[in-house]
């Protein structure tokens, strides 16, 4: 594991389309391509690279995952302290907000897990986004009526089911907040989602490196 660790798997995700003059470069480790190389999702890839990917890149752990909930989880917290900030300080209940917290859960949790992604990761970001959407009202209906601290749990239990209670008073209203939500649980479940790797070759490479001095 320790190798692992000093040589991590190169991320796919993130390969850079750089060129070169004299000759191919891997879009992973930037080293010039020798006798032979591979495609990682169309990306030329040398072959150790291609090899890590092949052997590392996508492992779903118990540590992947543990990492993957804590930033979205510290996401989440985020997301819903700013949203909460907003409503006190505007006064405007935003229910587009929730488009940005989902962005944050799922660009967290993909940050937390070095790229894994996958079913369980998508269910994780998808319930971060809603409560965190949901109990950001708990601090503003506190704010302006402090009398309600000693009632938290009765809120937090209000405030998850509000998405759907206040169809009685305002359907239309409650139509478009529900739509609203659940864009910005979309959101956070399509970033989490499992990419699909596809690995080519080896193709033979017609124009190598130049590796000496030309007399």
């Amino acid at each position: 594991m320790s190798d692992s660790l000093s040589h991590p798997a190169p991320q796919f995700g993130t390969a850079e389309y750089v060129g070169t003059p004299g000759g191919d470069h891997c879009q992973f480790c930037h080293q010039p391509i020798g006798s032979s190389y591979f495609r990682v999702n169309s990306a030329m890839t040398c072959p150790s690279c291609a090899e890590k990917v092949r052997m590392e890149l996508g492992l779903d752990t118990a540590a992947a995952f543990g990492r993957s909930l804590a930033f979205g989880f510290g996401a989440a917290v985020l997301g819903l302290v700013l949203y909460a900030t907003f409503m006190i300080a505007t006064g405007i209940s935003l229910g587009y907000a929730t488009l940005a917290v989902g962005w944050m859960v799922g660009k967290a949790m993909v940050k937390g897990s070095s790229g894994v992604m996958g079913r369980r990761y998508q269910v994780a970001a998808a319930l971060l986004t809603y409560f965190a959407s949901t109990l950001a009202r708990v601090p503003v209906w506190i704010h302006y009526r402090p009398s309600l601290i000693g009632y938290v749990g009765t809120l937090m239990w209000r405030s998850i089911i509000f998405p759907f209670a206040r169809f009685g008073g305002n359907p239309i209203g409650g139509l478009i907040g529900l739509v609203i939500l659940f864009v910005g649980v979309s959101i956070a479940v399509r970033l989490t989602a499992q990419k699909p790797v596809v690995i080519d070759g080896p193709f033979e490479n017609s124009t190598q490196p130049q590796t000496g001095f030309a007399r």
